[in-house]
């Protein structure tokens, strides 16, 4: 019988039930509601882009994670999230540890998910006062301002191109890129062992802008990069996509951030970070659409206090036992 490709992935998936087991668990229905991604013309969250702030613009930027001052004053978008007794989040339900389906539940879990009930207890008074939409990566801006979220809590990062187009929080989070590939890869890091290799990365993620600034000589870039299709092998919706393209064998290694990949090789044996260490800095902070002051101000309270017990707990949770080593969380920076 010829072995087909199918059959070769399915024998590489180890670990936490593999990818295979998060995708059969996220066919489970959670307690949490999860709501597909709205499209533009969908009805759009009441109270959106209320406020006054402005953009920070790139070209002057040093410090993009300095944040708004914490308040627990409410204001219009509050207002409308109490009005309508739910907060919207934008999360990730495939990357392990951080936001992802318990496959024996059903329910979604993770440093992410843990992140956002607090917030939702801050502001609504209960943690299950939340809705959970799932977002690939290449759609958290657009469902910020959209309004098909009020926040974001998606490992994602805070850089100066982005805080032109959304607001973040203080940092919760510090991370930084590294490359995935098979233990029995000659790749070494992000370095000249790249050359000639197919590296995947995700659709407008860090990642991607890092391999464009310098690939090491590797192929990272799809013919239809301008305008991805569900083909694409080398730059996908999804981080995750790219670990099944990697167990699959049609690329050689994934560039992301070394706290997904961290997870990514504690569910597959057969694969881990190369480099030693990661090659940036990053940090993650909460999204919302620009404008929202009072969301961003009222999240910066939230992390004030989480910083101080409940940060820790969901590390020693989630995080130390694939990504370990981490005192705790970084130093939340302020402007004006």
């Amino acid at each position: 019988m010829t072995d087909t490709r199918a059959d070769r992935t399915k024998l590489r998936f180890r670990g936490w039930g593999g990818v295979a087991g998060m995708a059969a668990a996220c066919a489970v229905t959670a307690a949490v509601t999860l709501l597909p991604l709205s499209h533009s013309g969908d009805a759009q969250l009441s109270g959106q882009g209320t406020g006054t702030a402005t953009p920070v613009k790139a070209d002057t930027c040093t410090t993009p994670e300095a944040s708004l001052r914490p308040s627990a004053a409410d204001g219009p978008n509050i207002a409308a999230i109490r009005e309508r007794g739910k907060l919207v989040v934008g999360v990730d339900q495939n990357s392990y540890r951080w936001g992802y389906r318990n496959p024996a539940s059903g329910a979604l879990e993770g440093f992410d998910i843990d992140l956002a009930h607090a917030i939702a207890e801050d502001i609504l008074g209960s943690r299950d006062a939340v809705i959970f939409r799932a977002i690939p990566t290449n759609q958290r801006i657009p469902a910020l301002n959209n309004g098909t979220v009020d926040i974001v809590v998606r490992t994602m990062t805070i850089n100066c191109a982005r805080i032109k187009q959304v607001a973040f929080s203080t940092a919760y989070f510090q991370a930084g890129q590294q490359v995935l590939a098979s233990k029995g890869s000659a790749i070494t890091g992000f370095d000249e062992s790249l050359k000639g290799k197919r590296v995947c990365s995700a659709e407008g993620s860090t990642a991607y802008e890092a391999l464009e600034k310098n690939s090491f000589g590797a192929v990272f870039k799809d013919p239809h990069d301008e305008q991805p299709t569900d083909e694409d092998v080398l730059t996908v919706p999804n981080q995750l996509d790219c670990l099944v393209r990697l167990q699959e064998g049609l690329v050689d290694a994934v560039v992301t951030d070394n706290a997904l990949a961290a997870g990514q090789a504690a569910q597959d044996p057969a694969v881990e970070l190369k480099g030693g260490k990661p090659f940036t800095t990053e940090y993650y902070g909460v999204a919302t659409k620009l404008g929202k002051d009072d969301v961003v101000r009222r999240v910066n309270r939230v992390l004030d206090t989480y910083r101080r017990g409940p940060w820790t707990d969901a590390y020693n949770k989630w995080l130390a036992a694939d990504l370990p080593g981490i005192a705790g969380p970084p130093a939340p920076k302020y402007r004006g």
